[in-house]
């Protein structure tokens, strides 16, 4: 059977993109439309800075970019050594 790895880093940046466009694009309809604002106020519990506002949007998007990044570095080191 091949053994199939993951790439931790390529993972990471994967998870961390996806969750940090999906935060900020969140952020930035609650910010706007005031749509979603619920779900920016529990971010913000955890996200500190994030709120409905420009700064805090980006703040967010940060945020969830380093939270995405370890979570997907985590998945991969964690499928890697199972794979293995």
């Amino acid at each position: 059977m091949d053994n199939q790895r993951l790439s931790v880093k390529g993972l990471g940046l994967a998870f961390g993109l996806v969750w940090s466009l999906s935060v900020l694009f969140i952020g930035l309809l609650a910010w706007l439309f005031a749509w979603g604002m619920p779900v920016v106020e529990i971010l913000g519990t955890v996200y500190i800075g994030y709120e409905a506002s420009l700064i805090g949007v980006i703040i967010g998007a940060v945020w969830g970019f380093v939270d995405g990044f370890i979570g997907g570095v985590i998945f991969a080191w964690i499928y890697n050594y199972f794979a293995s």
